[in-house]
């Protein structure tokens, strides 16, 4: 069974008469049909009758007809409106942008604007450097998307992608204290957006592609990468395999295997897939077995082997074939990055003792925690709604806060390993559990923690173009 979840939650305005046991039988109706109640809010009463607000966390739009459904059947309560509480959340937008000094008087005007400006913009001409302290670049990060992978939900455009990137803005700014502005493109072709980007960057300190398909994203990073000297990080890249690698090294102390030993199966070869493989071969990690809908992903197969497959069949050429279950037999670990319900019970028995399943495609895992109840031994989605949430947001705002520190000149893989190893530690060995083996992201000591390794990497890699960070009134 599917449990309701908050990003499902609805307000109920419901009218009645103002007697005992009424608000008693709405509830219980609710509860009949499996609505998780939350807040009951008196509205008005007046002349023996209520108005309440009733919010409960549902399961899909069907859960919410079947709720709606049984409070109809009960006589003298009224539905006067039903409101989704996500949306409402979005209502205008999520960000806004805000001065940081007031604009008072014609003395602030003249030294925030004309003429004042024009002395900083003449001394930024004759030192290019000096962009970074006087302007709001140091502390800027452009999030880019073409809306071709959003989420689970797939090529949907920049505009429903929109939504998802102000949510991002709002965790660079919640987590790390950084000006995150949404760029939506409406193009999709990868030189298009390139020549847009590099176009753009001036008033950036970095580059934070998001939702963008593969292949296409592989190609974009790495002429980006080629083009910019600031960080261009694809999080749907780096960002999973870090939180990934972060998680495993958490998990793999629980079942006592060390890293070397373990079989890893990841479902998905697409851009977390290759990036996911690619930060566990670098620690460590010697059986990696990649698969999609076709199977097992290996060096000769005919079907579906585009030139990134292709590259990844080649890391481990001496792979059999077969089906996914095949894959799993005896594995360790299962890594999804693919879609829902990838993935069935029966083939997850199949894998060696004390299982690690990371099912981490949104909003519908691979495979449901409920399914695998009794079958492993430790369990981890993308979701917020069960424990062991692999989020994100435990490493992009620290891994952009320590980059954007020591004007690093791009993210590297030591930098990466860096924020993986920092937000692992984050739980001490005697409170890890099956349950807890990534800390929370509400952690705020997880940013600062990636941000100190990662600036640390960055200076230690030669990528860094200052090595402390220096008070907001120093200008050079």
């Amino acid at each position: 069974m599917i449990y309701p979840s908050a990003s499902r939650s609805i307000t109920l305005r419901l009218k009645f008469k103002n007697q005992i046991g009424m608000l008693g039988r709405i509830t219980s109706a609710i509860g009949k049909a499996g609505g998780d109640i939350g807040a009951i809010d008196i509205v008005s009463a007046d002349r023996g009758v209520i108005l309440r607000d009733i919010t409960v966390n549902t399961r899909d739009e069907a859960h919410i007809k079947e709720i709606v459904g049984q409070i109809r059947q009960i006589p003298g309560v009224q539905l006067v409106h039903l409101s989704d509480r996500t949306f409402l959340l979005h209502l205008g937008g999520k960000i806004e942008i805000a001065n940081k000094v007031p604009v008072k008087t014609r003395d602030d005007l003249s030294r925030l604007y004309t003429p004042g400006v024009a002395r900083v913009s003449m001394a930024i001409h004759d030192d290019k450097n000096k962009v970074f302290s006087l302007t709001i670049k140091k502390n800027s990060v452009a999030v880019v998307t073409d809306g071709s992978a959003v989420l689970g939900l797939g090529n949907i455009g920049p505009e429903a992608a929109l939504p998802v990137m102000e949510g991002k803005a709002m965790l660079f700014k919640e987590f790390a204290g950084i000006d995150a502005y949404p760029i939506c493109l409406s193009t999709q072709d990868p030189t298009e957006i390139v020549e847009t980007v590099t176009r753009i960057a001036t008033g950036f300190g970095g580059i934070n592609l998001e939702d963008i398909s593969s292949p296409r994203c592989f190609e974009i990073e790495r002429r980006l990468k080629e083009t910019l000297d600031i960080p261009v990080f694809h999080d749907d890249q780096h960002g999973t395999a870090i939180v990934v690698l972060a998680a495993l090294l958490n998990a793999s102390k629980i079942v006592k295997k060390r890293l070397p030993d373990l079989k890893v199966v990841i479902n998905g070869i697409g851009a977390a897939g290759v990036a996911i493989t690619e930060i566990l071969i670098a620690s460590g990690v010697q059986k990696i077995i990649g698969c999609d809908r076709e199977g097992i992903v290996y060096v000769g197969r005919k079907e579906a082997m585009g030139l990134i497959k292709q590259r990844h069949a080649r890391k481990d050429p001496k792979k059999g074939k077969g089906s996914l279950p095949a894959a799993l037999e005896g594995a360790d670990v299962f890594i999804g990055v693919s879609s829902g319900a990838a993935v069935t019970p029966s083939a997850i028995k199949k894998m060696a003792r004390d299982p690690i399943v990371f099912a981490l495609a949104n909003p519908t895992p691979e495979i449901m925690p409920e399914e695998t109840e009794g079958i492993v031994r430790i369990m981890a989605t993308g979701r917020s709604d069960y424990p062991n949430q692999i989020n994100n947001v435990l490493a992009f705002p620290g891994i952009f806060r320590g980059a954007l520190d020591v004007r690093a000149s791009q993210i590297n893989p030591a930098m990466n390993l860096a924020a993986a190893h920092a937000i692992a530690s984050m739980i001490h060995k005697d409170a890890l559990s099956e349950d807890y083996i990534v800390p929370g992201v509400f952690n705020r000591k997880v940013t600062q923690a990636v941000a100190h390794d990662v600036a640390k990497a960055a200076i230690e890699t030669g990528v860094a173009r200052r090595e402390k960070k220096k008070s907001s009134n120093d200008l050079d």
